[in-house]
């Protein structure tokens, strides 16, 4: 089994840490639902990728859930979120997006919409494998 290592900063390292220490009530829930729930692929939290650090990624579905709080909703905040996203999806990583009150309300419907991509995800990285 290939280990996946990223590019990164050192400096990310420890922004990824102190971000693991001040998780959200909403990062929370998520990360205990996310580690708790049969999904079959392994998720890892604030994990430095790049330039960035991707608040929940599985790197087997190529997959990056992000949990958004208020400040991403300023325009400044929508414009750096787009053209991360723009660098996340032209490196073949996919970018689900929830809002915190999504989380807190309507934890459940959040999974089963992880669960289904994760399938989906995992089908094509299948399929690109089979036919490499």
């Amino acid at each position: 089994m290939q280990k996946h290592f990223p590019i990164y900063t050192k400096r990310l390292v420890s922004v990824a840490r102190t971000l693991r220490r001040r998780m959200t009530n909403a990062e929370k829930m998520l990360w205990s639902l996310l580690r708790d729930t049969e999904l079959g692929v392994k998720f890892r939290r604030q994990f430095p990728f790049g330039k960035h650090v991707l608040d929940f990624y599985c790197h087997e579905a190529k997959l990056n859930v992000e949990l958004d709080g208020s400040q991403h909703y300023t325009d400044e905040g929508i414009d750096r979120d787009d053209e991360r996203d723009a660098d996340l999806e032209r490196r073949g990583i996919k970018v689900l997006r929830y809002s915190n009150p999504e989380i807190m309300e309507e934890a459940d419907a959040v999974i089963e919409e992880i669960f289904e991509e994760v399938q989906v995800r995992m089908k094509v990285e299948a399929k690109g494998k089979g036919s490499a």
